[in-house]
């Protein structure tokens, strides 16, 4: 790390100029992040014609700003309303809207917001001192790796559904089979679109997220509203306790790191960033049967992953020019308009730029837990809404999020079936997650798989040709296996103790 260039870029990132945009765009993005639909990408595309005309510097700070300010907006309506604002924010709802449903939303939001600060302080720390061999360790990633990372997150969240894995298996077959409609990118063959044209280009997953989640959600309760009439509603402090952040501080901080390393990673994003992180914290956790039920670290984990990931994807997008996620594309097309060419190069043309940017993570991040923070006693006032007046709101904001992702009258229609949808696997008890997860990611899955197999010559060695793909494939058996060492670890506990009795009363 060059110390005059770190030491041009803070007193850049400091002026009072680029310190309003990083609080504007702060804000601006926990507001976005927080409407079903509207996730950061489409914040930081609206927004590009403000930019115009703006200091090259500022308007990147101000694009990064509403970038990592929509990861924290995502988990508040996942928390308050289980309707995830974006995919990355779809792992706060596991715990989360339990915590708020048990009377605990304050708390909830105040340890999201912490430990998405804590991991995006994490990461930026990390941006410092690790981007270029990160950034070459991202290059090692090809089909087969990439297809395996994908692989190993569904195994994990399939086999995390404990006494319901047959249920988490076929939800992730739905889901797999959803991402295979449209245009295949390979051979121009339209697939199962049913002579619709607005199908060509596939079932955008937001659909799915918010029909599934928000409509869903809002149809069970429906069923249920005269009884929760009669329920007073408790909205619990505003910070959370200290038996709370003792349970939360080794997942956050285990959490940042890994959600880092993978937000490095071109593709993979804060979705899958979270959903490892909160498998991972499930499978060391001494209280794994809390998961699910509104346990602090299943929210904890996530959020702090999740934005750490969103600043692990601007290392491919400053130090090589490739986008690591749909944002970072975004933001990729905008900076190439303002006359910036990120890539090798930044660094040594431009450093002043890349430094201020990185600098200006630090003062967003700190902003914005303080934003998110100060909100919380007024965010948590939505639970005392009536629910003949909140459930309309959450039906409206659906509506809303879906039209603004194409413009089209035909996603109505889907949205409804896929809240129907969400209300039959809700009743039937069928865990959700796993069908999210593999719309995600079954696109991006099945075309690396089979660049994969054709760069092979059909031969599927190429799954274990290198050390990466190898420790891959490791780490989904274990995770497929995860279950039943812990069923057998368990049977074999029971038959001690059983044995201790029985020698005892002897």
């Amino acid at each position: 790390m060059d110390i005059s260039s770190f030491l041009d870029g803070l007193s850049i990132a400091v002026q009072p100029i680029n310190i309003l945009w990083i609080i504007v765009g702060g804000f601006l993005g926990t507001i976005v992040g927080m409407l079903p639909g509207l996730g950061p990408a489409t914040a930081v595309a609206v927004l590009i014609p403000v930019t115009f005309g703006m200091n090259p510097v500022s308007a990147i700070i101000l694009m990064a700003a509403i970038y990592y300010g929509a990861m924290y907006g995502g988990s508040r309506s996942s928390i308050l309303l289980n309707t995830p604002g974006d995919g990355s924010a779809i792992a706060a709802t596991f715990d989360g809207y339990p915590m708020a449903k048990k009377g605990q939303a304050g708390e909830a939001l105040a340890i999201s917001a912490v430990a998405s600060f804590i991991g995006g302080l994490i990461a930026v720390v990390g941006f410092i001192f690790l981007a270029e061999p990160l950034a070459n360790f991202a290059l090692k990633f090809g089909p087969a790796e990439y297809f395996l990372l994908m692989l190993l997150t569904l195994s994990a969240i399939v086999a995390l559904s404990i006494g319901k894995m047959v249920k988490g298996f076929l939800a992730m077959m739905v889901g797999l089979a959803l991402s295979t409609v449209g245009i295949d990118t390979q051979t121009g063959v339209y697939r199962f679109t049913m002579d619709i044209p607005h199908l060509s280009e596939g079932i955008d997953f937001l659909i799915v997220i918010i029909g599934v989640y928000a409509i869903g959600e809002v149809l069970y309760n429906f069923l249920n509203i005269d009884k929760q009439k009669k329920e007073k509603k408790k909205v619990g402090k505003v910070w959370f306790t200290k038996e709370q952040w003792k349970r939360s501080k080794w997942p956050i901080l285990r959490s940042g790191p890994l959600g880092f390393i993978i937000g490095v990673l071109p593709g993979a994003g804060g979705s899958i960033a979270s959903m490892i992180s909160y498998t991972s914290e499930k499978q060391i956790s001494k209280r794994t049967e809390e998961f699910g039920e509104g346990a602090v670290e299943g929210l904890a984990a996530p959020e702090s992953s999740n934005n750490a990931a969103s600043v692990g994807a601007m290392i491919p997008l400053l130090t090589m020019g490739i986008p690591g996620s749909g944002t970072t594309a975004v933001m990729l097309g905008a900076l190439i308009m303002l006359g910036l060419r990120p890539g090798p190069l930044l660094f040594e043309q431009q450093p002043e730029t890349a430094w201020a940017l990185i600098n200006s993570m630090f003062i967003g991040n700190l902003a914005l837990v303080i934003i998110n923070i100060a909100l919380v006693g007024l965010l948590v006032k939505i639970l005392d809404t009536p629910a003949k007046v909140l459930y309309p709101i959450i039906v409206l904001l659906a509506f809303i999020g879906t039209y603004t992702l194409s413009y089209s009258v035909i996603d109505f229609f889907l949205l409804l079936i896929f809240g129907l949808f969400g209300l039959m696997m809700k009743v039937m008890d069928i865990p959700i997650a796993p069908l999210v997860l593999a719309l995600i990611v079954g696109t991006d899955m099945e075309q690396n798989f089979r660049m994969a197999v054709l760069s092979s010559n059909g031969s599927l060695g190429v799954f274990f040709s290198s050390g990466v793909s190898i420790g891959l494939v490791i780490l989904t058996v274990l995770s497929l296996c995860y279950p039943l060492i812990v069923k057998l670890a368990k049977r074999k506990k029971n038959m001690s103790e059983d044995e201790d009795q029985v020698y005892k009363s002897s």
